[in-house]
């Protein structure tokens, strides 16, 4: 599988397991939230394993510019917050960030 659309399944299990948490702790859901949220910690960190990066800390740099984009998605698709230009510009800066890392000569 392409390492973006790795990170893209890496990033959706991420921001799914914390919000879990953010649902329990803030938001004074169930504590049984909690075990959705760790399976899909657990299984983020299996799948962000998976990419082909060369090592573990650039696998983790390049992620994290997917993992923003996909941040301002949820809160927009999940919790309703409409993205501003500094939401998107940021985001935008990330992925571009991302992209010098994955695909870079080396």
């Amino acid at each position: 599988m392409p390492t973006p659309i790795l990170f893209a399944i890496a990033a959706l299990l991420e921001i799914a397991g914390c919000f879990a948490f953010w649902a329990w702790w803030r938001l004074d859901r169930s504590p049984w939230w909690l075990l959705p949220g760790l399976a899909a910690l657990a299984a983020f960190a299996w799948i962000l394993a998976q990419s082909d990066a060369a090592g573990a800390g650039r696998a983790y740099a390049a992620y994290g510019g997917i993992y923003v984009l996909s941040a301002v998605l949820w809160g927009w698709a999940v919790e309703g917050l409409v993205p501003d230009r500094f939401d998107l510009a940021g985001a935008a800066l990330c992925v571009g960030g991302c992209a010098v890392i994955l695909f870079g000569p080396r």
